[in-house]
């Protein structure tokens, strides 16, 4: 038995460092799922998980699952750019569209239950990125481009893998799982075109420009589900802080030499089995985005050597709030139907827009559906489609320190509005073991 089980392990490590995640914005830029069934959901599912991505939610949602993995894919097809009224003094005019519509988004998990009341799993999933990509067609002196640096853009790539383990305890109120799931992360990121902003710096040569730079860290994510009745469940799950290493090749643009963190979140649910086959979920989750420096600190003013101090300008940001609604119904052994809402709330500032047509991470509402069919008695696909909706936001350029303006100051003869939508395409292959087959790899597809 635990020979099986530290041959699956293995087989689940190998499987999933083959995966590298980069990610689009959802709440802020976190994604409203991990892995297709999620996706589908609309993000809801805190209490009631049913495949191997659920430790990527709640890590307490693995006890009571089979022996199961799941590989999955999405294609993001992401517009978003900006556009100007009046006399813009920091960006170049007019209405200005980012490139790279399309990128992947991998995810994979493994479920290994131990007895009836305990389990571990691993999971290796995106939990947020930037991507924008503007070229020096939108002139801005001297050379080009949105900002007068030419090619402009930001690369956030952010990739997980967490362990878990879990356990149920019966009690008099009803069953309390609890789940604990350490995690590792990496980001990696490329800024480009700010080189306008280099006399801001304080570390010129550190700023912009400088290709890609990684950064490594961690954090712990723990949960709890409780059984209230048969059929009425709760979810309540958070994460804390991932605490990286610095982007060394930024340190003069990033608050504290680089610093960089990934912020907390905590998320709660409950779900509800209207009939035995059909279950309402409801989720709400909160993101802690102002608590990192680098994403919360005030954009304004921007002041000669500024940029990378220990509390330098940030992105301005404020804290993310988002609901989620999803319905799963169990049409028949073979066939489950799927759909959801997700609603989140803005994490720009009207002050800040300036520097954030660089981020424009401001989507709002998100339909999605989707399905599970399985093939086999072992194998299903699963299927999801999420639409996020067009979203914009309005406010004033803001200048930096200039000659005249000691501390910089807006610009009421101009506006800028960052804009975005997008879609997502999700496909996962899952695998269940029999109960008594101890097989390694799948063999009964």
């Amino acid at each position: 038995m635990y020979k099986t089980l530290s041959r699956r392990f293995a087989f689940a490590v190998s499987a999933l460092l083959l995966i590298q995640s980069a990610a689009f914005a959802a709440d802020g830029y976190f994604l409203i799922g991990y892995g297709p069934r999620q996706k589908a959901l609309g993000g809801a599912g805190a209490a009631d998980q049913r495949d191997a991505m659920a430790l990527s939610v709640n890590p307490a949602g693995i006890v009571g699952l089979e022996s199961q993995f799941q590989i999955g894919m999405t294609a993001i097809n992401a517009d978003r750019g900006y556009y100007t009224s009046g006399t813009p003094r920091v960006l170049a005019p007019g209405y200005v569209q980012s490139g790279r519509p399309w990128f992947p988004v991998p995810n994979g998990g493994y479920v290994q239950p131990i007895d009836a009341d305990s389990a571990w799993s691993i999971v290796s999933y995106a939990n947020g990125g930037i991507n924008t990509a503007y070229d020096w067609g939108h002139w801005r002196a001297p050379l080009g481009g949105p900002i007068g640096g030419g090619f402009a853009g930001v690369d956030l790539h952010e990739g997980f893998m967490s362990v878990g383990y879990a356990r149920r305890f019966h009690t008099p109120v009803g069953p309390i799982s609890i789940g604990v799931a350490p995690t590792v992360a990496v980001q990696m990121i490329n800024v480009q075109g700010l080189k306008m902003f280099s006399p801001y710096s304080s570390n010129q040569w550190e700023m912009s420009d400088m290709a890609y730079d990684w950064s490594w860290g961690g954090g712990v994510r723990a949960g709890l589900t409780w059984g209230i009745t048969d059929g009425f469940r709760f979810g309540f799950s958070g994460s804390t802080p991932m605490w990286m290493t610095r982007f060394d090749k930024y340190s003069g643009l990033f608050v504290d030499a680089g610093r960089f963190d990934i912020p907390a979140t905590l998320q709660a649910g409950l779900a509800y089995d209207i009939l035995p086959n059909l279950t309402v979920m409801a989720d709400w989750r909160h993101i802690f985005y102002s608590a990192v420096p680098a994403l919360g600190n005030p954009t304004n003013p921007v002041t000669r050597n500024s940029l990378g101090g220990a509390s330098g300008p940030g992105f301005d940001w404020t804290d993310v709030d988002s609901g989620a609604v999803g319905v799963e119904y169990r049409y028949s052994p073979v066939l489950t139907l799927r759909t959801g809402y997700h609603y989140s709330t803005n994490p720009l500032r009207w002050r800040s827009v300036t520097v954030n047509v660089l981020s424009p991470i401001i989507n709002r509402h998100h339909a999605s559906v989707g399905f599970n069919y399985a093939a086999t008695r072992n194998s299903s696909v699963d299927f999801a489609f999420v639409y996020a909706f067009k979203n914009s936001f309005t406010g004033i350029e803001w200048l930096p320190q200039q000659p005249g303006l000691p501390f910089g100051a807006a610009n009421t003869r101009a506006t800028i509005t960052p804009w975005v939508q997008g879609m997502e395409f999700t496909l996962g292959y899952n695998y269940k073991w029999d109960a008594v087959d101890n097989s390694i790899i799948p063999t009964r597809f």
